[in-house]
């Protein structure tokens, strides 16, 4: 299931550029030499890519505790479930159970010292800024994160967030470089293609789940294939 997490990354960029576009403009890049530029670029998306990782990390480490339970399987069912629930259902009932209030001071703390470090030039700004404008909520964020937990494993999950950062990075690079390419008509049908993405994306979490002996996209339980083995001697 790597593979949904790098095109999220890819589609999702272009929502990405709403949200955190304004960051990448602001950024204080340097203006006369081109190689600066591209250093302090690289390690703006290296801080991301650094903050996203950890994200995955930990709720990878969630998925592996509820694998260790031997619920892999329903869980991967639940993520999809979920996943396609939040773009069916619609935002006002969402709104309701907001569960990021609790977050509110520690994003604000966040946005302060992100607002700090724009206004610095020095190397390590650039992997600062980047770093903690991956903190930042997002709801594609959100989504790649349901696919850490499913992945089942700190490795796994770390790895799907690093990919779907990765997926953010050309488009992102674009903004920094060629922000009057990204119209508002192209974002906009993009945009369009993420909810319908984040349903297939859920549906897939649910055929693995079920188990169904498909090759790659549904492989059969562990325990299925040990009975298996078990049976041919």
């Amino acid at each position: 299931m790597l593979y949904s997490a790098f095109i999220l990354g890819i589609l999702g960029s272009f929502h990405c550029i709403g949200m955190c576009g304004p960051i990448a403009f602001m950024l204080p890049v340097s203006r006369d030499n081109k190689v600066h530029k591209f250093f302090q670029i690289f390690l703006y998306h290296i801080g991301r890519l650094l903050s996203y990782s950890i994200i995955g990390l930990a709720f990878g480490l969630i998925g592996k505790s509820l694998n260790l339970f031997g619920i892999q399987q329903q869980l991967s069912i639940g993520i999809g479930i979920l996943m396609i629930l939040v773009i069916l259902l619609p935002s006002k009932k969402l709104q309701k159970y907001n569960f990021s209030q609790p977050l509110y001071r520690l994003v604000g703390k966040v946005k302060s010292s992100l607002g700090a470090a724009l206004k610095k030039k020095t190397p390590d700004t650039f992997l600062t800024i980047g770093f903690l404008n991956g903190f930042l909520p997002c709801g594609l964020v959100y989504m790649a994160v349901f696919g850490a937990i499913a992945a089942g494993g700190i490795t796994e999950g770390s790895l799907y967030m690093l990919l779907f950062g990765m997926g953010t990075i050309p488009l992102m690079t674009t903004a920094v470089y060629f922000s009057s390419l990204l119209g508002g008509k192209l974002r906009n049908k993009v945009q369009r293609l993420i909810p319908a993405f984040v349903v297939l994306m859920g549906l897939l979490f649910i055929m693995r789940g079920m188990g169904l002996d498909i090759p790659y996209l549904s492989p059969a339980p562990a325990t299925a294939m040990v009975e298996a083995s078990a049976s041919c001697h």
